[in-house]
């Protein structure tokens, strides 16, 4: 999936290094992600995916380098900033509230952004107008149907499509989606790629992900990470025929 024409990076980082108690788990990470686009960071075991996604989205500050979105240094903001200023992060079960209903779900997180965000729950009358906007981020992934339901007891693959409804209602201009497909079967990954495609229009994405298929399906660039570092960049084909590639998955997992 190749789209063209855009050129102009909306997020950038340049020499990000995050150190653990010793362990160096990036190693001067340079990126450029151009918007519009969907950018895939792909990588074996323990090649600092995650923890590059960390720190893009402020849960993990950088120990040295930058992150820029839009032109504005962002490595000294926590993830609420960050998600403030236009960059969210999805597929975090864990921010889903288990045993309120899938609506209610959507409309706490528009609330956040509202003075109404010092009252969590809110009288339903008060909360009445945020209906509708929750309602067309339901409506964006498939889920308005649902929309009554508790949301502990939607089935795997709708839980994480609620959460892309969450971010969806934050108007992101950058949507960070950490493993989207993780855990799903066959039929629950082809929704969820065509789901993707179907929100990328005026949005830049960037994913990582361990289902090669689904990269080559939906991004127009792909990073390859190792060690922390950066191998390879280009698009699928160019990164599945380099040799370095090859030689950095033999004998590991595309975690």
């Amino acid at each position: 999936m190749e789209r063209t024409g855009v050129a102009e990076p909306i997020l950038s980082t340049r020499d990000v290094v995050k150190v653990y108690a010793g362990f160096t788990a990036l190693d001067g990470v340079s990126l450029d992600v151009a918007e519009g686009t969907i950018h895939a960071i792909i990588g074996p075991n323990g090649a600092g995916k995650t923890t590059f996604f960390n720190v893009l989205s402020g849960f993990a500050p950088a120990t040295r380098g930058s992150v820029c979105f839009g032109g504005t240094e962002i490595s000294h903001l926590d993830p609420a900033g960050i998600a403030r200023m236009g960059m969210v992060r999805s597929f975090q079960i864990n921010s889903i509230f288990p045993h309120l209903t899938v609506l209610d779900n959507v409309k706490i997180a528009l609330q956040a952004r509202t003075p109404l965000s010092r009252k969590f729950l809110a009288s339903p009358s008060v909360t009445a107008v945020l209906d509708d906007p929750a309602r067309a981020a339901l409506d964006a992934v498939g889920l308005d149907d649902e929309r009554a339901r508790i949301a502990v007891n939607l089935p795997y693959g709708k839980k994480r499509s609620l959460e892309l409804a969450i971010a969806l209602s934050q108007d992101p201009r950058v949507l960070l989606l950490d493993e989207p497909t993780a855990g799903m079967g066959v039929e629950d990954i082809d929704r969820v790629v065509e789901l993707v495609k179907r929100i990328a229009p005026g949005r830049t994405i960037v994913l990582v992900e361990h289902n090669l298929r689904v990269v080559a399906d939906l991004c127009d660039r792909v990073t390859v990470m190792t060690r922390g570092k950066v191998l390879v960049e280009g698009t699928y084909e160019e990164v599945r025929n380099d040799v370095r590639v090859q030689t950095a998955y033999l004998g590991g997992g595309t975690h």
